[in-house]
């Protein structure tokens, strides 16, 4: 079970580009992952984008702008390998605080056909509420226990671990640590050893 934007997808650099620079892009999307995993129950996803950018103090048309662009988020190098190979061997399904629109979008820019895609506004709440992941692990009709979940961001590792899965944080950001006491199993700035995990 993957994380979209961040562990399949390298959103951070379309939020640079539309940003002006990485590290606008950065501080708007730190504020944008704050505000999704704070709001609980969904409220448009986004209306979100927009509040992270005013947030920040970026023009409200940079919001737009990122939204109109979402078809430019581009896979890590590893992605459709990484997927195709897995796909072959075990379910795979995606879990992403994403709404049902840009959801289907950024998840063709993966390049692989995903069978099971659990967005926050279908599940109704927002990760890491407990709810999307218990959603897809419904839908995969597999026990949490035997669901590696791959997370993009630190704030998803607690949460998928609430639930009972096993966590690879795939850190490509090198980002630091949730303050939370919970410890993903794998941390790599790669997906690569998933194929000798699964």
């Amino acid at each position: 079970m993957f994380d979209l934007l961040t562990a399949l997808l390298n959103s951070w650099s379309l939020w640079g580009k539309v940003a002006g620079s990485d590290q606008a892009g950065l501080n708007w999307r730190k504020r944008y992952l704050t505000l999704t995993y704070q709001a609980g129950p969904y409220r448009p996803y986004e209306d979100i984008i927009r509040e992270s950018a005013r947030d920040v103090g970026m023009p409200y048309e940079r919001a737009n702008e990122l939204i109109r662009r979402w078809g430019e988020v581009e896979p890590w190098p590893e992605t459709e390998k990484v997927l195709r190979e897995l796909i072959e061997k075990v379910p795979v399904a995606v879990v992403t605080n994403s709404s049902i629109a840009l959801a289907e979008v950024a998840v063709s820019r993966t390049g692989i056909s995903l069978p099971t895609v659990i967005t926050a506004e279908e599940a109704g709440y927002y990760k890491p509420n407990s709810q999307p992941y218990r959603m897809a692990l419904e839908r995969l009709r597999c026990k949490a226990e035997h669901v590696i979940f791959v997370a993009g961001s630190p704030s998803d590792v607690p949460g998928a671990m609430g639930v009972g899965m096993p966590v690879f944080w795939h850190n490509r950001m090198h980002l630091k640590p949730s303050p939370s006491s919970a410890k993903p199993r794998y941390v790599s700035d790669t997906l690569l050893p998933l194929l000798n995990i699964v």
